[in-house]
């Protein structure tokens, strides 16, 4: 089922795009840093979408990614299940491995680790500013394998539907099929259902992948 009965829409304006938050790589779509408040209410089956913010001009309020939640697990889960290793960051590797987005798990004595990553500071000690924001409220990692990820070719989409504005944090929109949010998956589903789970586009930032970002004060270096 494409939407789940009850499901709901979670949007919101994208200030950076690298490709870690959300990591739309290895075939899963994961948000597993950043976006504190969606990690913590999503649901299986909601939808969370990406719109390109005023910083990002050639992409300003074009979908950047489309994600429907399959899975949620916590940090610890996140990053001793096999599966995920993947997504681990290797501060030497690929570009992709640059991106690794899981990044948090706990030491013997219960403290957070932060692994060397994107969210961590120039030296690959702990970014304590991001630390607070990507663990003080949830510890949730989104998980999604019935993602559209478009990235720097982001499309239009007729945000008039859920009556997206200008917003700070995120917007809420039912899926109920008479309402607006049930149309515009609908018709994304329809037009690029052929391309889901892969990558239309790579990351508007893609290039910067070797930097390192302060959530705090939106410092990258």
């Amino acid at each position: 089922m494409l939407i789940k009965p009850g499901a709901t829409l979670f949007s919101y304006a994208i200030t950076r795009d690298f490709g870690f938050a959300p990591n739309p790589f290895n075939g899963i779509c994961s948000l597993a840093t950043c976006k504190p408040q969606i990690r913590k209410h999503a649901k299986v089956g909601d939808w969370v979408m990406g719109v390109g913010g005023s910083k990002l001009k050639q992409c300003r309020r074009k979908c950047i990614f489309l994600m429907r939640v399959s899975e949620i697990v916590q940090f610890q889960q996140y990053w001793d299940d096999p599966r995920f290793s993947l997504k681990k960051p290797c501060r030497n590797g690929s570009q992709v491995q640059l991106l690794g987005d899981n990044i948090y798990h706990k030491a013997e004595d219960g403290s957070w680790v932060q692994e060397d990553s994107h969210h961590s500071n120039e030296d690959g000690s702990i970014n304590e500013d991001n630390l607070k924001r990507d663990t003080g409220s949830t510890e949730n990692v989104l998980l999604s394998d019935y993602f559209f990820y478009f990235g720097e070719n982001a499309v239009q989409v007729d945000l008039d539907l859920i009556g997206y504005k200008k917003i700070r944090g995120h917007k809420k929109t039912s899926l109920s099929p008479e309402v607006g949010g049930y149309k515009l998956i609908t018709k994304m589903d329809s037009e690029y259902r052929s391309s889901k789970n892969v990558l239309l586009g790579d990351p508007i930032s893609f290039e910067h992948s070797h930097k390192r970002v302060n959530q705090e004060t939106g410092k990258i270096s």
